[in-house]
C-alpha cells in the first residue's frame, strides 16, 4: 500500500499535502507522529471531498492533534485545486469554515479568511474579558517582560504580544509557557508582534502543537488584526515572518480579512505501508 504526496510551503511554512479526494486518508496521532519523523513538516494535510465547497482541507499539527485550520496551507490547497480545474477561484471548507482562495499571480494566492472572532468565548478564552487587551503576563508580578496581549480567533486561538523581544529562546520558552495556558481551554498559537511602521510587522509565531514555525497564515491575520485594535497600525500591513512576507488586508467594508502570499512546491514523494493508510 502507498500514497503519493506533495510537499509545500507558503512563505516557509512546510506542508505534506496528500488527495484524499477519492480514497480516505485519516491518520490517528500515532499515525500522524509516525509520519512526521519520517517526513518532517509543520502541517499534515488532507484534501477531501466537500459537499459545498470545492474540497475540504483537514489539517493535523506535528504533534498529532487535529486543528481548524492553516492559513499558509489554504493558499497551497487552493493553488493545487486552482491549477487542477483551470479555474482563478475555489472554495475550501475547514473545520473553522469556509474559505475562498483567489489566484493573485504566478505562484501567490490571496485567501479571504472571513472576519476575526473578537468576542471572549468565540476565541475562546476561559472567562470573559476584553480580547483586545487580556489579563496576561509572563514574568514577574512587578515587573513582567510581556503583558495585556491581544486575543483574536481567525477560525483558530490566536494571543499577540506586542514587543520586540524576539530572540529564539525568549520565543520558544515564552509560547511552549503560554501554548497550554488555563485561560486557553482549546490551547493557543502565541504571537510575538513587533509594530516597525503604521503598515509593517515583524513576527514570530510559537504555533499550538508545531512549535517556533517559518510562518502562520492565520497568525500574520491575527496580529494584524490585534495591533489595529490597540492603534498601533492601519488594517493593512506587510508581515514579516521567518520565510518571507505576507500581506494582509482587514477590509473596512466587508470586515474580513484577506492574506496574500506565495506558494511553493518543493516536490514529491510516497507514504508507505500504514502510514499510507
Amino acid at each position: 500500500m502507498s500514497r503519493p504526496f506533495v510537499r509545500m510551503n507558503g512563505a516557509g511554512n512546510a506542508f505534506i499535502v496528500v488527495n484524499a479526494l477519492e480514497r480516505s486518508f485519516r491518520p490517528d496521532g500515532d499515525g500522524v507522529r509516525a509520519i512526521h519523523a519520517q517526513h518532517p513538516f509543520d502541517q499534515l494535510i488532507a484534501i477531501e471531498p466537500s459537499e459545498t465547497g470545492d474540497a475540504f482541507m483537514r489539517v493535523w499539527n506535528a504533534d498529532g492533534g487535529q486543528v481548524e485550520t492553516c492559513g499558509n496551507a489554504l493558499r497551497c490547497v487552493g493553488w493545487l485545486l486552482m491549477q487542477s480545474t483551470g479555474r482563478d477561484r475555489v472554495v475550501i471548507d475547514t473545520l473553522g469554515g469556509p474559505t475562498t482562495a483567489t489566484r493573485a499571480g504566478e505562484h501567490r494566492v490571496q485567501v479571504d479568511m472571513g472576519p476575526p472572532r473578537l468576542a471572549w468565548d468565540e476565541v475562546p478564552l476561559a472567562e470573559e474579558m476584553d480580547t483586545r487587551g487580556i489579563e496576561l503576563q509572563i514574568g514577574p508580578i512587578d515587573n513582567p517582560a510581556m503583558h495585556t496581549p491581544g486575543a483574536v480567533s481567525m477560525g483558530n486561538p490566536h494571543v499577540v504580544f506586542f514587543t520586540d523581544r524576539q530572540d529564539d529562546a525568549f520565543v520558544r520558552g515564552s509560547g511552549s509557557l503560554i501554548e497550554h495556558h488555563p485561560l486557553f481551554p482549546e490551547g493557543v498559537n502565541v504571537g510575538f508582534a513587533n509594530v516597525l511602521a503604521p503598515d509593517r510587522i515583524r513576527l514570530r509565531v510559537w504555533e499550538r502543537g508545531a512549535g517556533l514555525t517559518q510562518a502562520c497564515g492565520t497568525g500574520a491575520c491575527a496580529a494584524l488584526v490585534a495591533t489595529a485594535r490597540r492603534g498601533l497600525t492601519g488594517r493593512h500591513a506587510a508581515v514579516e515572518v521567518d520565510g518571507g512576507e505576507l500581506r494582509i488586508d482587514w477590509d473596512e467594508d466587508t470586515g474580513h480579512v484577506l492574506m496574500t502570499g506565495p506558494v511553493e512546491i518543493e516536490g514529491t514523494g510516497t507514504l508507505q505501508g500504514t502510514l499510507a493508510a
